[in-house]
């Protein structure tokens, strides 16, 4: 048990050592070097772009791969101890689609946006924004997952248990919350950023969106 114990708290603060790289970043080019290439002038545009922006990419990817991997060991030591509850269900599916945003979007993207590649970057930038305002917007719920998941309470409690793996019973919030994150997500593959267009825009639907998963699992 101590040896469990002891694991359980390894890949605990790996995790939050990986996710506050990864999110620290994700923020960083969100609310800050975005802004600010709005602003700078070509020279220096340029110079962040190649320099400043491939070595921010490079720990922004690997922190997002790493916080993967050891939040898939910690959610097989829960699930095979303390059972599953909505919150990380939650919290869980909204960093899968997060990791995989960062690979299969906005890391192929930027890299023709920095030139590492050719291609259009006037069509791989848009893309590589819109996956990275979704990214932020599932931030502040998939934070609220985490923190959620074991002392939560309400309608969302436990939807397995260890004792009693096979069956599942989801409640209806929770299936909404499921359905409303593959909608975000299906947007941010074929959709339009809209109102995230904008870092205030962003936070506030970010905000919103905590609100609404919130309410679904505590009261639905």
């Amino acid at each position: 048990m101590e040896n469990f114990i002891s694991l359980d708290i390894l890949f605990r603060w790996l995790h939050v050592i990986f996710g506050i790289t990864w999110i620290g970043l994700l923020y960083y080019f969100n609310f800050i070097q975005g802004e600010y290439f709005k602003e700078a002038e070509a020279g220096a545009k340029s110079d962040a772009t190649k320099k400043l922006a491939p070595r921010a990419l490079w720990w922004f990817r690997w922190g997002a791969m790493f916080t993967f991997i050891t939040g898939v060991v910690l959610l097989l030591l829960i699930r095979k101890t303390w059972g599953i509850d909505g919150y990380i269900t939650m919290g869980a599916l909204m960093g899968i689609f997060m990791f995989l945003n960062v690979w299969l979007i906005i890391w192929p993207n930027q890299k023709i946006v920095t030139g590492i590649v050719e291609g259009d970057a006037s069509v791989a930038g848009p893309k590589a924004l819109l996956a990275s305002r979704t990214n932020t917007l599932f931030s502040l719920p998939m934070a609220l997952g985490m923190i959620g998941s074991s002392h939560g309470s309400g309608a969302a409690g436990n939807i397995v248990d260890h004792a009693t793996l096979p069956s599942m019973d989801p409640t209806t919030g929770l299936m909404a919350v499921l359905a409303l994150i593959l909608i975000l997500e299906a947007n941010a593959i074929f959709g339009k950023i809209g109102p995230m267009a904008s870092v205030k825009g962003v936070i506030h639907c970010s905000i919103a969106l905590t609100v609404v998963c919130l309410g679904l699992l505590q009261f639905v």
